[in-house]
């Protein structure tokens, strides 16, 4: 009863109220804020035909609200809801009373109202955002179940591309089988359709609507025009043919139609290739575009290779062995490592049998001092003059002879003595047997003696003393035999074993005995060597001569030499054109232990390289270029740690003041050059040096000239001259060219030369002291003083110093010297004088003037 009548008096004071509530304004009706993810919102218009519940204030006002006391009941749930803030402050209804009745005494009807429409507001929300929700579930359901079905469809379509491509894979296979079955077909047997085999791989794939992808239209053929296998495979025209095709042009191969279907396939699933394992030959240096050719891959695909290990290289850099390597067993291939020094295996040192070895004649190198008789020695044994044809008597090439003693031969190889073929004769003694160390009677042990017994002990061969020039009378050879034993060089008359033997050149005293102990000596060194092999030797000189070309003199040491063999000398090769003899005779063959002359070579090797015939022109060529890289790459960085950077150049000529002297050197053969390379090496100070530019072998040619104008180079010629040309350019250019013919006078002027280079010594002369007794002013000249000459002597204009307490206070020179009143040009000790210096003044009594004078000496090297 009480909430019935409480629900009524709320029901009345409500429409008593109607005209008075507080009304949502219009614009906001039907407005609902939507909100999303990151602070985002939106505002929904909602219809009035959606909403499940109306507001009571919109309700037509002829319409009466029904059952007016359960809508009043409504908001008893929300009573337990915390109220407003300005109601929290009053007091809570008596336990026991009206609670209803309470709250509608202290709420006023507009509150009322208000809470009436925020709940039905609220219910109206909530309503609107579960249909929102319920929407949005379901259009995910909708769209996953999309994606769903176009997976399925997707792997549906390629499962049945897939089972076709198989299907005609499987056609085309028992068609090939079919046909090697059918093979060969009789002549009158009808040639079964190929079309077939298409027919069932297009009845194999039926179950899959999926269209054919082989683009060409020449696969399905039609069944009228039937062929054989073979004779499409021949493409010959038969009788059956001729009567049954109507000149139908000839088919596709079944080899052709597969190829073309792994293309496809490989287009279509990008299918790899069958990879193919190679053996890839790697070199200790390779560009990747080399690599990639090795390993038959694409270039773009080793760069990858590297670009994903972080480098960016391109086709043409190089890399080592070992990072190639890695990317070769990367790429799926293996690898068999070569040198380039590879390509001179086999080339020397080839192991003989014993019983391919026969006897050699010995080769014997005569050493010694110069001017102790060597060539006049061999001169006498070989009965020629060979002395005549050097320049001053002095031997200034490699000669190689041969000379017979009891029907035996001997090579002898003359060496030059001068200390500026220490090279030369060091590389004659490597090539020899025997070595006959010439020592004079009257000059007994000289330095150059001492070097040649070195090189024949670091050789390792035996040494025969000649003990030259007993034939004088100042000649003491047991002076010669003790001052040996200093050098553990023992003869026999001492007690050793090296033999010794006293001759004369000039007389041709004991000459015999000399071959004789040659012979001796090399019985019991067992020479042998194998003829029947391919040559191997030295090059004992070269040079360039201007009718034959490149000439070499060489040593046969292994094998026999023929007219024709393709030949390798240092960084040079040729075919033997010719072979002469010392004699000029043109020889078929050179055997062992035999001096030649080789023509045919393409440039003039170095003294010293090593010969050996090869099989073919191309290794030749191989074997040389290998070479002259190698030669490059070691002047590159000779070159390179001398020069440094420009920075450590100009520190350089700061800190040390090194200057050089360029020079162009031509001669007439190898050895020459490198003789005077050393010589002029050892001239070189810390201040001064040669440079040698360039140095060849041959005449002074026109190119030379052009060289020397732009280094600022002097030209030296030994034993050469310049052609027409050559001396032309030079003239204009003003650019002397010298000619010389013994080394001496070489040396000799370049020291000289170098020597103008090198800056003035500064020497200081003391001249004498002065001690000043008193000082005076003089008008128009300042102070004066008067002094008394101690030690020595004073010079007017010598430089003079001020010395007090021992200490230097001043340096410079006399303004005037006089005696009495009269200017002199010098005062002896004892005397006294005036003096008056330059720009200086603060003298006073008791100091001392030291004088001086300075000169410049020109220094030599």
């Amino acid at each position: 009863m009480t909430d019935t009548k409480t629900g009524d008096d709320k029901t009345l004071s409500v429409e008593k109220k109607k005209t008075l509530t507080l009304k949502r304004p219009s614009v906001e009706q039907g407005t609902v804020r939507q909100n999303f993810s990151h602070g985002r919102s939106k505002s929904v218009v909602v219809e009035t035909k959606k909403r499940k519940f109306s507001r009571p204030d919109e309700r037509p006002e002829t319409t009466p609200a029904p059952a007016p006391a359960p809508a009043a009941a409504k908001p008893k749930p929300a009573a337990p809801q915390p109220a407003p803030q300005r109601q929290r402050e009053r007091p809570r209804p008596a336990p026991g009373g009206n609670r209803s009745g309470v709250v509608l005494n202290e709420l006023s009807k507009d509150e009322i109202e208000a809470r009436r429409r925020a709940l039905q507001d609220s219910k109206v929300r909530e309503a609107e955002e579960r249909q929102r929700a319920a929407e949005e579930a379901k259009r995910r359901a909708e769209e996953d179940a999309r994606r769903e079905r176009e997976r399925e469809e997707s792997a549906r379509r390629q499962a049945e591309e897939e089972a076709r491509l198989k299907a005609e894979a499987e056609a085309r296979r028992e068609a090939e089988e079919e046909a090697r079955r059918r093979a060969p077909p009789p002549a009158e047997a009808k040639p079964e359709p190929e079309v077939d085999s298409d027919d069932e791989a297009r009845s194999k794939s039926k179950g899959a609507p999926v269209k054919r992808a082989a683009p060409k239209p020449e696969v399905p053929r039609p069944a009228a025009k039937p062929r054989g296998d073979d004779q499409r495979r021949r493409g010959k025209l038969t009788l059956n043919r001729a009567l049954s095709d109507d000149g139908e042009t000839r088919g596709r191969s079944l080899s052709s139609m597969r190829r073309r279907q792994e293309k496809f396939k490989r287009a279509q699933h990008q299918e790899p290739r069958e990879k193919i394992s190679r053996e890839v030959v790697l070199p200790e240096t390779i560009t990747i575009q080399e690599l990639a050719q090795r390993m038959a891959e694409r270039a773009v695909d080793v760069i990858k290779f590297f670009m994903k290990q972080g480098q960016m290289l391109k086709p043409g850099d190089v890399i080592d062995a070992d990072t190639a390597e890695l990317v070769a067993e990367e790429f799926g291939h293996t690898v068999k490592r070569v040198a380039e020094s590879d390509v001179e295996e086999g080339l020397f040192n080839v192991e003989d049998k014993a019983e391919d070895l026969k006897p050699r004649p010995p080769v014997v190198t005569i050493m010694g001092h110069v001017d102790h008789g060597k060539t006049s020695l061999l001169d006498a044994i070989r009965h020629a003059n060979v002395v005549s044809g050097e320049a001053g008597g002095i031997t200034q090439h490699i000669g190689a002879y041969q000379v017979e003693q009891g029907g035996q031969t001997i090579t002898f190889i003359d060496t030059p003595g001068h200390a500026a073929f220490t090279a030369m004769r060091a590389r004659g003694a490597e090539a020899t047997d025997i070595a006959i160390l010439v020592v004079a009677a009257d000059d007994s042990v000289m330095p150059q003696t001492i070097e040649s017994i070195n090189h024949a002990k670091a050789a390792g061969v035996p040494i025969i003393v000649a003990i030259n020039k007993i034939d004088k009378p100042e000649a003491d050879a047991n002076k010669v035999r003790t001052e040996l034993l200093q050098h553990e060089v023992f003869v026999e008359s001492m007690g050793g074993e090296v033999l010794d033997v006293e001759v004369s050149a000039v007389k041709g005293t004991n000459l015999d005995r000399l071959l004789e102990a040659v012979l001796l000596q090399s019985e019991v060194l067992e020479l042998k060597a194998n003829p029947d092999r391919s040559a191997e030797g030295v090059v004992i000189e070269a040079k360039l001569d201007r009718g034959r070309g490149s000439v070499a003199t060489v040593l046969v040491q292994a094998g026999t030499l023929h007219t024709g063999d393709i030949i390798v000398a240092g960084n040079e090769w040729g075919r033997v054109r010719a072979l002469v003899n010392d004699r000029g005779e043109q020889l078929k063959e050179a055997p062992p232990s035999m001096p030649v002359e080789i023509l045919g070579l393409q440039g003039t090797p170095l003294a010293g390289d090593r010969i050996a015939v090869v099989e073919s022109e191309a290794r030749a060529r191989e074997i040389s270029e290998y070479r002259q890289r190698l030669a490059r790459e070691k002047s590159v960085a000779r070159q390179a740690g001398q020069r440094g950077s420009l920075e450590q150049m100009m520190s350089q000529l700061q800190d040390t003041g090194l200057k050089e002297f360029p020079l162009i050197v031509k001669g007439d053969v190898q050895g020459s050059i490198e003789a005077i390379a050393g010589a002029l090496d050892k001239l070189g100070t810390d201040e001064v040096r040669a440079r040698i530019v360039h140095s060849g072998a041959g005449a002074i040619t026109e190119s030379d000239v052009s060289l020397a104008e732009t280094s600022e180079a002097a030209i030296i010629g030994f034993n050469v001259r310049a052609n027409k040309q050559a001396r032309d350019a030079a003239e204009a250019a003003g650019i002397e060219i010298r000619y010389y013919n013994i080394i001496y006078d070489l040396v000799d002027d370049i020291k000289a030369a170098m020597s103008g280079l090198l800056s003035p010594e500064r020497r200081e002369t003391f001249l004498g002291n002065a001690e000043i007794l008193e000082v005076f002013n003089v008008s128009k000249v300042g102070k004066v003083a008067g002094c008394r000459v101690t030690e020595g002597k004073v010079e007017r204009g010598a430089g003079v110093r001020l010395i007090r307490d021992s200490v230097v206070i001043h340096e410079g020179k006399l303004k005037t010297l006089k005696r009495f009143k009269d200017e002199v040009s010098e005062v002896p000790a004892g005397q006294e004088c005036g003096m008056a210096f330059e720009n200086y003044e603060d003298i006073r009594p008791g100091d001392v003037i030291e004088a001086y004078r300075v000169e410049m000496v020109t220094r030599t090297l």
